[in-house]
């Protein structure tokens, strides 16, 4: 399917005045492919602080065997619905990895805030600057050197955003985002729909449309996804 030419033109400028930077990038991302594991080149101290934490069996075979070591960057907390599942992951993680003779561990985590919680008061205008921490959180995690991939825990529209431009800085490193998945179905939209018009017109009070909306968000998972599929149905 061919572009549309303003579409195209405007694709042209930005490659064109990317070049030098995007050169540099891609030039760093290649030497950092190629200058080995963080085990085998970082100072005996380094390695020994990165790996005092783990078990023993991870320990030997992270060092010794030389086996794969993926980090998890988790954006995990309880005011995010969608995020509650990830406080189990990063075990569940590091039990697969060994199945699979690697190791794993929790690199760091970063915050990350629900717009649903924070909409309509003074919260809310930290949103958009919360990506911008994000990508930085997510650049201190990986920034211990000692990893051979990376997952990224966290889904919404800033939380990944974030986890993606803190994991550019490591474009080297195979990155894999791992979301937790959407939200059960609750009160349908058409009915949150209805309950919140009738109290806009006074019709229900706080107690009848805050039930409404405990109904609507009534379970772990990302609630977003769940109103997209039920709009398409």
């Amino acid at each position: 399917m061919k572009l549309h030419s303003v579409v195209d033109a405007v694709t042209l400028r930005i490659r064109e005045r990317s070049a030098p930077t995007r050169g540099a990038y891609l030039a760093r991302i290649a030497n950092a492919g190629q200058a080995g594991r963080g085990a085998d080149r970082m100072g005996c101290a380094n390695v020994a602080h990165a790996f005092a934490g783990m078990p023993s069996n991870d320990k030997f075979k992270v060092v010794v065997e030389r086996a794969p070591n993926i980090a998890i960057v988790n954006a995990y907390n309880d005011m995010l619905s969608a995020h509650v599942p990830l406080q189990h992951y990063p075990d569940l993680i590091k039990a697969e990895a060994r199945l699979h003779g690697a190791t794993a561990q929790v690199a760091g985590g970063v915050p990350a805030m629900c717009d649903g919680v924070t909409q309509g008061t003074p919260g809310m205008e930290l949103s958009l600057f919360s990506r911008d921490v994000i990508a930085m959180a997510t650049a201190v995690s990986l920034s211990h050197d000692m990893f051979d991939a990376a997952l990224m825990l966290g889904v919404c529209d800033k939380i990944v955003p974030g986890l993606l431009i803190g994991a550019l800085h490591f474009g080297h490193l195979p990155t894999v985002f791992v979301p937790a998945g959407p939200m059960g179905t609750g009160l349908p939209n058409k009915e949150k729909a209805r309950v919140r018009e009738q109290a806009a017109q006074g019709l229900v009070g706080r107690e009848g449309l805050l039930d409404a909306e405990l109904k609507s968000y009534h379970k772990i998972g990302r609630a977003s996804c769940r109103e997209r599929v039920s709009l398409n149905v």
